[in-house]
């Protein structure tokens, strides 16, 4: 079985300002003090020294938190298209809370988030692409890596979409993102078409 272990990327100043990321790639989502502080606390309770390679979304906030993830284990390093967090379209850099109050329709309001009917009005990405290329991300690397422990560094949304992968489930909202610098561990058997989720969205002072 190959074994992922998916990692949040840590805080940065959109996070902290409530603001839709998606792809954007500048400075104000570059990992902020918080973040680094966050990347850093994980990698002293986690040594990723067992794993066999990490693969990385290729933005910047995400390769900065596995860098120093990898800054003792020296593990291999390549990025992934497929791991990049949804695209907002037209709403990415756009504050969460004033979108949830002009578009109440589209927002889950036990979650904050949007419901997949929001990509008609933003242009933006569904849910149903995303969890389509994780969901070929981790059949491709159970395929090539039968029994390797893969150390994945991505985006809420694109955890999420592999917790949605694993549990085969079509209720979207019934997953939450999980936490910046938390570790979702789930194993997946390509032969067997089955996965096994150890745990989601744990954070720096659990046990890994």
């Amino acid at each position: 079985m190959t074994t992922f272990y998916f990692v949040r990327h840590g805080q940065t100043n959109a996070n902290a300002k409530g603001l839709k990321q998606g792809v954007i790639n500048t400075e104000i989502t570059y990992l902020n003090e918080v973040g680094k502080a966050q990347a850093e606390s994980l990698h002293k309770v986690f040594d990723i020294s067992f794993a066999d390679r990490i693969i990385a979304s290729p933005l910047k906030r995400t390769i900065d938190t596995a860098n120093t993830l990898n800054q003792t284990a020296n593990l291999p390093v390549t990025t992934d298209d497929r791991l990049l967090e949804i695209s907002y379209g037209g709403w990415d850099g756009q504050s969460n809370k004033e979108l949830q109050q002009k578009y109440p329709d589209v927002f889950d309001a036990n979650i904050n988030d949007v419901l997949p009917s929001y990509a008609k009005l933003a242009h933006g990405e569904t849910f149903s692409s995303v969890i389509k290329r994780v969901e070929n991300f981790m059949e491709e690397m159970a395929t090539e890596y039968p029994d390797e422990q893969i150390i994945v560094v991505s985006h809420g949304f694109t955890i999420k979409a592999a917790m949605l992968v694993a549990t085969q489930t079509d209720k979207v909202m019934t997953i939450n993102e999980p936490d910046n610098c938390s570790v979702t561990k789930i194993q997946l058997s390509q032969t067997a078409n089955q996965a096994y989720i150890f745990y989601f969205n744990r954070s720096a002072i659990g046990q890994f």
